[in-house]
């Protein structure tokens, strides 16, 4: 006779009635929303979009899918996660009410754009306020500049939807293109400025396109980074780019208004043979990791008096960095010796190559910014209409940045899920299970006591209240 074995505990499974909540620990960040004044914010820019008797408002619907994205639903339908907790979400939208107000977006996206912008931006200053010390409007000067990343990427879609092309890549879907904030290392994933939505066929972004995104994002910015008149104040900003923003166009007009840039930078084969001319590694500096530390297997020189540049800003220099192929490249024309050779163009006044090196290559965190982002909605843009899914996306990014505030303005400097990425906070936080029961007239919520993030969740819990008490026009 054979004996089964099993190899987790074999319980028997019945429905009940109770009030049992599966993802009870989103309730930190519906909490961080109304802490911020969400609601009324919401009512404020983007009323007009909701019928003026209707029961779910504007703050409701966005508030909603904004919380089912960064809990990690993909589509409206699966607002039916948290509707299924009505005791500790509220009443809310139908899929059908969710639909009808994209219609309406589709109909003046230009105003729901420009509602949207004005409300994230003023999200974005309660936030940052609230961080205290660690706000980057304060912390931001021309010696520690405020870092904005702007890269394209590629969203696959895979049924016939307004503007879906091909891609260059084999694919088929669209080319958004993404403006954000890198924090630095240990202080956070960033945030995301602007969501720009392209066809899939769009052509390589040029200096014109450059310069829209980078308006659209800078004017998301707290009023810190403009002067009494407007103006932006340019002298705290840095923008790093791909080699795709190395376009003069784009570097002049930066230029212009003081910014700094650091863009990777295509050396043109004709002038490889200047390479070799200062191949010598005597003449090249140790390049740093990103905690400023010598790399023995990495160098960086500045070449600007070597390979010259024409038609660029007054104050560009070029600058160069070789490392060892890595196992399996293919080898260029422009490689030296079994290196690497990569370049990048930056104005900063610093003149110290491996620093600006390490700045630079830091830009690979915007990476996994983006990669974050598709994970909370802008990797399955759901709708026909071009400027619905323009609307998706921006909801998505504004998920995004309810994390990216809450580790910003409720955690402490060092705290360890300061470094979590979304799927992290899902598993250990969000996903937490829960219990409504009623306590003296009055709803509770059960949280297990066993659970590993009760800390996390009781000093975000306790901050958030502090945050209520801390923004006056908050409530709402």
């Amino acid at each position: 006779m054979h004996h089964f074995t099993p190899v987790f505990p074999s319980i028997p499974v019945i429905l009940t009635g109770q009030s049992l909540i599966s993802h009870a620990g989103v309730s930190v960040l519906t909490g961080f929303m109304d802490a911020l004044g969400f609601g009324r914010l919401c009512e404020e820019r983007l009323g007009q979009f909701v019928p003026s008797g209707a029961r779910h408002r504007s703050g409701k619907l966005l508030g909603s899918l904004a919380a089912m994205l960064a809990a990690g639903g993909e589509h409206a339908s699966d607002l039916d996660i948290l509707r299924s907790s009505p005791g500790v979400f509220g009443q809310l939208p139908s899929n059908a009410i969710v639909s009808r107000f994209f219609e309406r977006t589709v109909t003046n996206l230009e105003l729901f754009s420009y509602g949207f912008e004005t409300l994230t931006r003023e999200l974005r200053t309660r936030a940052w306020d609230a961080a205290g010390n660690r706000n980057p409007a304060l912390t931001a000067t021309a010696a520690d500049l405020l870092i904005i990343d702007i890269d394209a990427t590629l969203v696959t879609s895979h049924s016939d939807k307004e503007n879906v092309a091909g891609i260059y890549k084999g694919g088929y879907g669209f080319a958004p293109f993404i403006a954000s904030v890198d924090y630095g290392t240990g202080k956070g994933s960033g945030e995301i400025l602007a969501v720009v939505l392209w066809p899939g066929n769009a052509r390589s972004k040029s200096g014109e396109d450059h310069i829209r995104v980078f308006h659209t994002a800078v004017a998301q910015l707290p009023e810190e980074f403009h002067d009494e008149t407007g103006a932006l104040a340019g002298e705290k900003i840095l923008v790093r780019t791909d080699s795709a923003g190395a376009s003069r166009k784009f570097l002049w007009h930066l230029h212009s208004l003081g910014v700094q840039f650091s863009t990777s930078y295509s050396l043109p084969f004709g002038k490889a043979h200047m390479i070799d001319w200062i191949s010598d590694k005597e003449y090249w500096q140790p390049a740093l990791d990103q905690s400023g530390n010598d790399r023995s297997d990495a160098w960086v020189i500045n070449a600007t008096d070597v390979i010259p540049l024409t038609d660029y800003p007054p104050g560009t220099k070029l600058f160069l960095r070789a490392e060892p192929l890595h196992p399996g490249a293919q080898p260029t024309l422009l490689d030296a010796d079994g290196h690497r050779i990569t370049a990048f163009l930056t104005n900063s006044p610093r003149w110290h190559g491996p620093f600006l090196d390490a700045r630079h290559r830091a830009r690979g965190r915007c990476e996994n910014r983006i990669k974050t982002l598709k994970n909370t909605g802008l990797g399955k843009l759901p709708f026909f209409d071009f400027a619905a899914n323009q609307a998706w996306a921006n909801i998505a990014a504004l998920a995004f940045n309810l994390v990216s505030w809450i580790q910003l303005a409720a955690l402490p400097d060092g705290h360890h899920a300061k470094a979590w990425d979304i799927k992290r906070w899902r598993y250990r936080l969000f996903a937490t299970a829960g219990k409504i029961i009623t306590r003296a007239r009055r709803n509770q919520l059960l949280l297990p006591e066993s659970g590993p993030e009760k800390d996390l969740i009781r000093l975000l819990m306790e901050n958030t209240a502090r945050l209520k008490q801390l923004l006056p026009a908050a409530p709402g």
